[in-house]
Protein backbone atom coordinates (compact mmCIF):
# COMPACT_ATOMS: atom_id res chain seq x y z
CA UNK A 1 0.00 0.00 0.00
CA UNK A 2 1.31 3.44 -0.90
CA UNK A 3 0.97 6.64 1.26
CA UNK A 4 -0.07 9.32 -1.13
CA UNK A 5 0.39 13.14 -0.84
CA UNK A 6 -2.72 14.77 -2.58
CA UNK A 7 -1.94 18.53 -3.15
CA UNK A 8 -6.02 19.92 -3.71
CA UNK A 9 -5.84 23.53 -5.60
CA UNK A 10 -8.39 26.47 -6.03
CA UNK A 11 -10.40 25.18 -8.57
CA UNK A 12 -13.85 24.40 -9.20
CA UNK A 13 -12.65 20.79 -9.57
CA UNK A 14 -11.72 20.43 -5.96
CA UNK A 15 -15.16 18.79 -4.79
CA UNK A 16 -13.49 16.12 -7.66
CA UNK A 17 -10.09 15.53 -5.35
CA UNK A 18 -12.56 14.29 -2.42
CA UNK A 19 -13.59 11.84 -4.56
CA UNK A 20 -10.35 10.61 -5.47
CA UNK A 21 -9.17 10.64 -1.87
CA UNK A 22 -12.19 8.11 -1.12
CA UNK A 23 -11.15 5.61 -3.90
CA UNK A 24 -7.60 5.78 -2.68
CA UNK A 25 -8.63 5.03 0.79
CA UNK A 26 -11.26 2.26 0.28
CA UNK A 27 -8.03 0.28 -1.61
CA UNK A 28 -5.89 0.61 1.40
CA UNK A 29 -3.82 3.56 0.42
CA UNK A 30 -2.67 5.97 3.09
CA UNK A 31 -3.82 9.43 2.42
CA UNK A 32 -2.29 13.15 3.39
CA UNK A 33 -4.00 15.92 2.12
CA UNK A 34 -2.15 19.32 1.45
CA UNK A 35 -4.84 22.18 0.54
CA UNK A 36 -3.82 25.95 -0.52
CA UNK A 37 -6.07 28.77 0.60
CA UNK A 38 -7.72 29.13 -2.78
CA UNK A 39 -8.66 25.39 -2.47
CA UNK A 40 -10.35 25.80 0.95
CA UNK A 41 -12.61 28.37 -1.19
CA UNK A 42 -14.54 25.26 -3.04
CA UNK A 43 -14.50 22.59 -0.32
CA UNK A 44 -13.59 22.25 3.25
CA UNK A 45 -10.65 20.65 5.14
CA UNK A 46 -13.07 18.91 7.35
CA UNK A 47 -14.42 16.63 4.13
CA UNK A 48 -11.36 15.28 3.82
CA UNK A 49 -10.26 14.70 6.73
CA UNK A 50 -13.77 12.95 7.39
CA UNK A 51 -12.66 10.74 4.00
CA UNK A 52 -8.76 9.88 5.08
CA UNK A 53 -9.03 9.72 8.86
CA UNK A 54 -5.97 12.16 8.87
CA UNK A 55 -4.74 15.72 9.60
CA UNK A 56 -5.29 18.28 6.64
CA UNK A 57 -2.10 20.57 5.79
CA UNK A 58 -3.14 24.23 5.11
CA UNK A 59 -0.90 26.19 6.53
CA UNK A 60 2.83 26.10 6.90
CA UNK A 61 3.12 27.81 10.07
CA UNK A 62 0.41 25.94 12.08
CA UNK A 63 1.52 25.38 15.73
CA UNK A 64 4.30 23.54 15.75
CA UNK A 65 3.15 20.77 17.91
CA UNK A 66 4.73 17.38 17.01
CA UNK A 67 8.94 16.35 17.00
CA UNK A 68 9.62 16.57 12.91
CA UNK A 69 9.18 19.51 10.71
CA UNK A 70 6.07 18.91 9.01
CA UNK A 71 6.61 19.56 5.34
CA UNK A 72 10.25 17.94 5.04
CA UNK A 73 8.38 14.75 6.99
CA UNK A 74 5.45 14.37 4.65
CA UNK A 75 8.08 14.65 1.37
CA UNK A 76 10.05 11.93 2.88
CA UNK A 77 7.51 9.62 4.00
CA UNK A 78 5.47 10.07 0.78
CA UNK A 79 5.81 7.38 -1.61
CA UNK A 80 4.48 9.70 -4.47
CA UNK A 81 2.46 12.75 -4.72
CA UNK A 82 -0.70 14.15 -6.95
CA UNK A 83 -2.08 17.42 -7.30
CA UNK A 84 -5.39 17.37 -8.54
CA UNK A 85 -6.71 19.38 -9.72
CA UNK A 86 -3.48 21.64 -10.41
CA UNK A 87 -4.40 24.98 -11.36
CA UNK A 88 -1.89 27.53 -13.29
CA UNK A 89 -1.10 29.18 -10.53
CA UNK A 90 0.68 25.67 -8.83
CA UNK A 91 1.99 24.45 -12.10
CA UNK A 92 4.08 27.76 -12.40
CA UNK A 93 5.27 27.90 -8.86
CA UNK A 94 6.66 24.21 -9.31
CA UNK A 95 8.36 25.08 -12.70
CA UNK A 96 9.82 28.48 -11.11
CA UNK A 97 10.98 26.57 -7.92
CA UNK A 98 8.45 29.23 -5.49
CA UNK A 99 7.74 27.48 -2.40
CA UNK A 100 5.43 29.57 -0.33
CA UNK A 101 2.94 28.13 1.14
CA UNK A 102 2.42 23.91 2.18
CA UNK A 103 1.85 22.62 -1.50
CA UNK A 104 4.56 24.21 -3.36
CA UNK A 105 6.79 23.68 -0.24
CA UNK A 106 6.29 19.92 0.02
CA UNK A 107 6.54 19.57 -3.36
CA UNK A 108 9.78 21.11 -3.35
CA UNK A 109 11.28 18.90 -0.83
CA UNK A 110 10.33 15.35 -2.56
CA UNK A 111 13.31 13.70 -4.17
CA UNK A 112 13.31 11.20 -6.56
CA UNK A 113 9.67 10.55 -6.15
CA UNK A 114 7.00 10.74 -8.67
CA UNK A 115 4.67 13.46 -8.76
CA UNK A 116 1.56 13.63 -11.11
CA UNK A 117 0.00 16.79 -12.08
CA UNK A 118 -3.18 16.84 -13.05
CA UNK A 119 -4.70 20.60 -14.42
CA UNK A 120 -7.57 21.48 -14.49
CA UNK A 121 -8.84 25.69 -15.42
CA UNK A 122 -10.34 27.21 -18.21
CA UNK A 123 -9.51 25.98 -22.09
CA UNK A 124 -7.50 29.49 -22.59
CA UNK A 125 -5.53 29.20 -19.47
CA UNK A 126 -4.28 25.79 -20.24
CA UNK A 127 -3.41 26.48 -23.88
CA UNK A 128 -1.20 29.62 -22.50
CA UNK A 129 1.91 29.68 -24.00
CA UNK A 130 3.18 30.44 -20.66
CA UNK A 131 1.47 27.65 -18.81
CA UNK A 132 2.43 25.05 -21.70
CA UNK A 133 6.28 25.91 -21.61
CA UNK A 134 6.05 25.21 -17.80
CA UNK A 135 4.01 22.04 -18.06
CA UNK A 136 6.82 21.10 -21.05
CA UNK A 137 9.75 22.30 -18.45
CA UNK A 138 8.00 20.30 -15.44
CA UNK A 139 7.80 17.31 -17.87
CA UNK A 140 11.40 17.37 -18.91
CA UNK A 141 12.06 17.60 -15.20
CA UNK A 142 10.27 14.58 -14.36
CA UNK A 143 7.09 15.62 -13.50
CA UNK A 144 3.77 13.36 -14.85
CA UNK A 145 0.94 15.11 -16.07
CA UNK A 146 -2.63 13.90 -16.83
CA UNK A 147 -4.14 15.68 -19.55
CA UNK A 148 -6.91 17.47 -18.96
CA UNK A 149 -10.48 16.41 -20.86
CA UNK A 150 -12.61 17.88 -23.40
CA UNK A 151 -15.61 19.18 -21.60
CA UNK A 152 -18.34 22.05 -20.89
CA UNK A 153 -16.66 23.72 -18.10
CA UNK A 154 -17.76 25.67 -15.38
CA UNK A 155 -17.79 28.80 -17.18
CA UNK A 156 -19.75 27.33 -20.12
CA UNK A 157 -16.96 27.27 -22.50
CA UNK A 158 -16.54 24.24 -24.41
CA UNK A 159 -13.01 23.02 -24.85
CA UNK A 160 -9.89 21.53 -22.76
CA UNK A 161 -9.10 22.00 -19.45
CA UNK A 162 -11.15 19.73 -17.14
CA UNK A 163 -10.05 17.88 -14.71
CA UNK A 164 -8.77 14.01 -16.12
CA UNK A 165 -11.68 11.65 -15.38
CA UNK A 166 -11.01 10.43 -11.58
CA UNK A 167 -10.35 6.31 -12.63
CA UNK A 168 -7.61 7.59 -14.81
CA UNK A 169 -6.04 10.24 -11.86
CA UNK A 170 -6.49 7.25 -9.59
CA UNK A 171 -5.36 4.23 -11.99
CA UNK A 172 -2.15 6.29 -13.08
CA UNK A 173 -1.10 7.66 -9.84
CA UNK A 174 -1.20 3.81 -8.20
CA UNK A 175 1.07 3.11 -11.36
CA UNK A 176 3.47 5.75 -10.95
Amino acid sequence: MKNILLGVTGSIAAYKAAEIANILVKKGHTVHVIMTASAQRFITPLTFQTLTKNKVYTNMFDEIVYEDVRHISLAKNADCALIAPATANIIGKIASGIADDMLSTVIMALRNKPVLICPAMNTTMYENPVVQANIEKLTGLGYCFAEPKEALLACGDLGKGALADVDLIVNTVLSV
